[in-house]
């Protein structure tokens, strides 16, 4: 995957997803009624291509797209494969250190990889041999949706490509697995990871962080995430406000990244931490302040950035997914805390 979609970038046993908070009822019911949390089969999950219907339990898992491997993962369950992380990898093996952490804490060995820089290898799934495929959190086609279904059953996002919450992620996928409940304590748990970091960082209380993308090479343009990304989605959910910029282009778009001018700097008054990628922090920050055009933004001149380390796993989990949000939420909130300290 590449880096504008890392860049750009933890269960209720239900059985059809009502909303986009992914509710579950019984086929058949009448809608809205309570969630089973007892496994029953078969469910039928809706999302943004129709429904799918999962007949029993499943036993062989696989996975596409960012971190929803790690939904069966943190539930004990070891998917037979999933995609090889392509960014953010420390040690080259393909897993990013959190879902290393998790597989040796079950004893588990690492999953079947493959390698999504050409695309979904149908193939390589197909040769698994799943009984469902979790793609709750993905950018899928209506083509590769279709191609995965002749496969096994796909669980696709509930709206927008790319769009979903870590907490629908888990609701969806973990409804396909038959562990809603367990799901259900997951999230409570990264609730409360993400509250005490929260606590923790008090400077980042009521700032407004943008999340770009600023590319050295070409500072013409401010490209930056909008609400519909996972990251600035992730930290509007605990509470921080969205600068005006963000809000008005989300409105405005699905699209969860968009460029605009740097002619229009004053956009971005509001601000009070940019957000970045760089291999060089303090070079970079240097080389933004001394741009005619960005230096008009009061974050920049006064030095309120934060460059995230690139294709680091820290930078890695600013997407935040089940795992990561234990595994580093509170370096990352002091990361983006410290421009303002």
């Amino acid at each position: 995957m590449s880096p504008l979609r890392r860049l750009s970038a933890a269960l209720l046993a239900a059985t059809v997803v009502a909303s986009l908070a992914a509710c579950a009822t019984q086929p058949g019911s009448s809608g809205g009624g309570s969630a089973a949390s007892d496994g029953t089969f078969p469910v039928t999950i809706e999302h943004a291509f129709g429904e799918t219907v999962i007949e029993t339990q499943p036993e062989r898992v696989a996975t596409v797209a960012w971190a929803n491997h790690e939904v069966p993962l943190a539930l004990g369950i070891v998917p037979v494969i999933q995609e090889k992380a392509t960014w953010g990898d420390d040690d080259g093996d393909g897993i990013l250190p959190w879902v290393e952490d998790r597989l040796d804490e079950l004893g588990a060995e690492p999953p079947a990889l493959y390698d999504p820089t050409d695309g979904i290898d149908f193939e390589a799934i197909n040769d698994a041999a799943p009984d469902v495929i979790l793609a709750a959190y993905s950018g899928l086609t209506r083509e590769e949706y279709e191609t995965l279904s002749k496969i096994a059953p796909v669980v696709a996002y509930p709206d927008l490509p790319w769009g979903t919450s870590v907490q629908d992620m888990i609701r969806l996928d973990a409804a396909a697995l038959g562990l809603a409940a367990e799901g259900e304590d997951l999230i409570a748990q990264l609730d409360a990871d993400v509250a005490d970091a929260l606590a923790a960082t008090p400077a980042l209380a009521g700032a407004k962080v943008l999340f770009s993308y600023l590319d050295p090479s070409d500072l013409s343009q401010i490209g930056f995430y909008t609400s519909h990304d996972t990251r600035p989605g992730f930290l509007a959910s605990i509470g921080l406000p969205l600068p005006e910029v963000v809000e008005q282009e989300s409105a405005g778009s699905e699209a969860f990244y968009v460029t605009i001018s740097s002619e229009e700097a004053d956009r971005f008054a509001d601000v009070d931490v940019f957000v970045t990628y760089g291999d060089d922090a303090e070079a970079f920050i240097a080389q933004l302040q001394a741009d005619p055009l960005l230096s008009q933004i009061p974050a920049i001149a006064e030095g309120r950035i934060a460059v995230l380390p690139n294709a680091t796993p820290i930078a890695a989990s600013a997407n935040p997914s089940p795992l990561s949000i234990g595994w580093g939420v509170g370096e990352y909130f002091a990361l983006l805390a410290a421009p303002l300290t």
